[in-house]
């Protein structure tokens, strides 16, 4: 497993859907993730440090971790499946390790909250990461439709299409996402 921290949120200008950019803590690998608006307005208010008088919904699920004697412990980000990333949320409690599947989205605005670590399979980073220093990118990360490449429709793109296209893609493509 590899340590990731959320390097950026951004907006993809093209379909105007978010995305939450990890970079490895120890590499210039990045994992760009295409989320919800809901849980990029939440990873993007605790980035900037905003409270409020009254929990939201992650803010809710970290008291009541904490409330049942549990910890956040870290999160894996493990597979994608048909451009579908897939988390787990490992907590501990009483010495017993307890996995939740859990949307990745929602496992970075969790972890932010618990100051817990976010690690990515070694093997899914591979797969589907962007290297920064070489603009490498290899397919499979989920929800891309910029550039002209729809991967839902493309799915049957030529490698080679693909490929190119994501190494011309850079994290500043993105505009800023304002929640």
């Amino acid at each position: 497993m590899i340590e990731l921290e959320v390097a950026s949120l951004g907006l993809d200008k093209a379909s105007n859907t978010p995305v939450v950019i990890l970079r490895e803590v120890d590499g210039d690998r990045l994992l760009p993730i295409w989320i919800g608006p809901g849980e990029a307005s939440a990873i993007a208010m605790e980035l900037a440090g905003i409270k409020f008088s009254r929990p939201l919904t992650h803010d809710l699920l970290n008291t009541v971790v904490r409330s049942l004697g549990s910890e956040l412990v870290r999160v894996l980000i493990t597979r994608v499946v048909d451009n579908t990333y897939y988390a787990s949320l490992m907590l501990q409690r009483n010495g017993e390790t307890i996995t939740i599947d859990s949307r990745p989205s929602d496992s970075v605005a969790l972890a932010l909250r618990a100051s817990a670590p976010i690690f990515a399979d070694v093997d899914l980073l591979d797969r589907t990461t962007v290297e920064v220093e070489g603009a490498t990118l290899e397919p499979g990360f989920a929800g891309a439709s910029t550039g002209g490449l729809n991967l839902e429709e493309d799915d049957a793109a030529p490698p080679e299409k693909l490929r190119d296209y994501l190494k011309r893609l850079d994290p500043e493509d993105f505009g800023r996402f304002v929640p």
